[in-house]
């Protein structure tokens, strides 16, 4: 029986947080539902991630996916099986490992549904017998957001690489894209000069976005004498206040050149604004959101050489994380030559081609219908 050309699926996006795991299984629910393939999303109700779906008219639906109280498994096993029956999915995508093991559990009952398990976490997992048969055997596909991670499960646990897919995953070109106009609005609202030269990172205020360490670089610089250089935070309080964002903006002896946002509507315009993008992380950075945001607008961009960022930028505009100096080097480079910039932005827009929402729906769809295939030459 061929594959049907409409897919129902199950986005099973169990994350507190709006971060990028959740941001990547939440636009996947609404670019599956948008192209006609009807979507339902599971998640944590009461959690940061679930308002996020419910704003983005997800409508989902709030299951205890995270417990390991033995009651309320079965509970929770009780009302898998009635959305299943209900829905009748033809794939369930699974973008956290809590509950997972159950899905594979039930995935035999009918009317059954190819399993896909999507990675997108830092850590990489860990190489037991339980992971391997679940990655192997249980489920038809797994979906890893970056080639480090693809590579541990091909390598490590030896999950045939047939059944292993790499998305980067992709934003809507259509609405980040370069203006002018929205450049120079943002640049003037904060009192920039037509050659100021301004840095920024866009991220939530947290440790491993690397922001302590972009702020030293840009006072290292300062202390070399470009007094043209300007930092930009678009970010707000999450696991570090931006109290103590300030304070490290203080202390660097930087607060006249430095400006932080808070949470702004048109986070297209204050891209745009930058002559420099910077993800600055320690770690993590597994799907890279924001990098894919600032390339789409056409910004010059350099970052450490963490998670999937050595496969989205070249090396020349990489360093190491939590490398001060490093990262000090890099910006006075792409600062100072505008060749480098340039180079950097066409390489964007290569990288950009295949890294759209339109890209990334069908790379999905096609790991979705190899996965019901193999899943029917399992019950043959």
């Amino acid at each position: 029986m061929p594959a049907p050309s409409t897919l129902r699926t199950l986005q099973v996006v169990n994350v507190r947080w709006f971060n990028a795991t959740a941001w990547y299984g939440m636009e996947l629910a609404r670019l599956l539902n948008k192209a006609g393939h009807p979507t339902l999303t599971l998640g944590l109700e009461g959690t940061a991630s679930f308002a996020r779906a419910q704003a983005m008219g997800l409508d989902p639906i709030g299951l205890p996916l995270n417990t390991c109280n033995p009651l309320r498994t079965a509970q929770l096993a009780r009302s898998i099986q009635k959305i299943v029956r209900d829905f009748r999915p033809d794939i369930v995508n699974c973008h956290r490992g809590e509950a997972f093991w159950l899905w594979g559990l039930l995935k035999g009952q009918a009317p059954g549904y190819a399993l896909v398990r999507t990675r997108g976490d830092q850590r990489l997992p860990r190489n037991s017998l339980v992971n391997r048969r679940l990655h192997q055997h249980t489920a038809e596909a797994v979906i890893s957001t970056n080639s480090v991670m693809a590579r541990h499960f091909i390598n490590e646990l030896h999950v045939p690489a047939a059944q292993v897919h790499t998305i980067l995953g992709g934003v809507d070109t259509g609405v980040f894209r370069f203006s002018e106009e929205r450049r120079q609005a943002v640049r003037t609202a904060y009192g920039y000069k037509a050659d100021d030269q301004v840095v920024g990172l866009l991220g939530r205020f947290d440790r491993v976005k690397g922001q302590k360490e972009l702020i030293h670089a840009v006072a290292s610089l300062r202390r070399q004498g470009n007094q043209r250089l300007r930092l930009l935070l678009i970010g707000f309080t999450t696991a570090t206040t931006q109290d103590e964002v300030e304070s490290w903006i203080k202390d660097a002896g930087i607060a006249d050149i430095t400006r932080i946002t808070g949470k702004v509507s048109d986070v297209v315009g204050h891209l745009c604004a930058l002559d420099v993008g910077v993800i600055a992380s320690l770690w993590s950075e597994t799907i890279a959101r924001a990098a894919l945001e600032i390339m789409a607008c056409a910004r010059p961009l350099v970052s450490t050489s963490v998670g999937v960022m050595p496969d989205l930028l070249p090396a020349e505009a990489l360093c190491p994380p939590a490398d001060e100096q490093a990262l000090a080097r890099l910006l006075q480079h792409a600062l100072d030559s505008q060749t480098f910039r340039e180079r950097l932005v066409h390489a964007s827009s290569l990288t950009m081609r295949e890294l759209d929402s339109a890209h990334f729906l069908q790379k999905t769809l096609a790991v979705y219908d190899a996965a019901l295939a193999l899943r029917r030459n399992r019950n043959a």
